[in-house]
């Protein structure tokens, strides 16, 4: 196994003890994670959620340090583009999920990007069998930053936006629910040939 492949694969497991950590009921074991007030009693941060919130990061970091490698040292296979995809989709839509049951955010929210997914891996499916599909588009890989940065700034209890009553996390999971539609038509319409041709190459 090569070292991007190594790196995607800490995702998986980074992921898996991110929503243990999230999903587990610790109260039921006597154990409650403390609370800190900051900014003059305007934000309480809870010590669970700046965990997971450290944990989030350095998981998304590596889905930027995996691509970069694999690229730059011509380590890209088949095995990594599963696994990275695996990674992905654990490390986002389960926190989405989780964030959505504990109300922080709609669950508008990980509906459109879960159904989202599933269209645009059945169109890799299809396309990669007719060697179509293309890359992302630019507007997925906004949509990539705006929800990492805030799911990241939700962690950590919106700071420093927070201070202004600006609710920026929310803002930036919402423009990135939209692009990962607007991502997912242009998908759609960038391998539409390929869904609708009639013979396998």
């Amino acid at each position: 196994m090569n070292l991007p492949n190594r790196i995607t694969l800490s995702r998986v497991f980074l992921s898996i003890i991110l929503l243990i950590l999230l999903i587990f009921p610790f109260y039921k074991f006597g154990f409650n994670f403390p609370t800190f007030v900051v900014a003059n009693g305007k934000v309480i941060l809870d010590l669970k959620y700046v965990i997971c919130g450290i944990i989030f990061v350095i998981a998304a970091s590596t889905d930027f340090l995996d691509g970069y490698l694999a690229r730059k040292n011509n380590q890209v296979t088949d095995f990594g583009k599963v696994l990275d995809a695996i990674a992905d989709k654990m490390l986002v839509n389960g926190v989405l999920i989780i964030l959505a049951v504990e109300s922080q955010i709609s669950v508008i929210v990980p509906v459109v990007i879960v159904i989202r997914d599933i269209a645009v891996d059945s169109i890799k499916m299809i396309a990669g069998q007719k060697n179509g599909a293309v890359g992302a588009s630019w507007t997925g890989k906004i949509k990539t930053i705006c929800m990492l940065i805030g799911i990241t700034l939700l962690f950590f209890g919106n700071l420093p936006f927070e201070l202004v009553n600006l609710r920026f996390a929310e803002f930036l999971i919402l423009i990135a629910t939209v692009l990962s539609v607007v991502s997912g038509v242009q998908y759609y319409l960038n391998n539409k040939k390929y869904l609708f041709s009639k013979d396998l190459q």
